[in-house]
């Protein structure tokens, strides 16, 4: 790719094209990956609603993790 070429994507929302411009524009650089600012609140929202889960596995420092009381 060149230095004038338009970087494209799509929108984990709606699936619509994303193409930045090399003159990118703030408000375009700000809403990647979305294509609007709605696409982009409805990913917030699904976040807040616990519809997305980053799973790991637990650790030992974990507050969830039983502590034993032989000490």
């Amino acid at each position: 790719m060149g230095l004038h070429s338009v970087m494209k994507n799509r929108c984990p929302i709606c699936k619509k094209t994303v193409k930045v411009s090399p003159k990118k524009q703030p408000e375009e650089v700000k809403l990647l990956p979305f294509c609007s600012q709605r696409c982009k609140l409805i990913d917030l929202g699904a976040w807040l609603d616990g519809k997305y889960k980053v799973l790991s596995e637990p650790s030992d420092t974990s507050p969830d993790t039983p502590t034993s009381d032989k000490e």
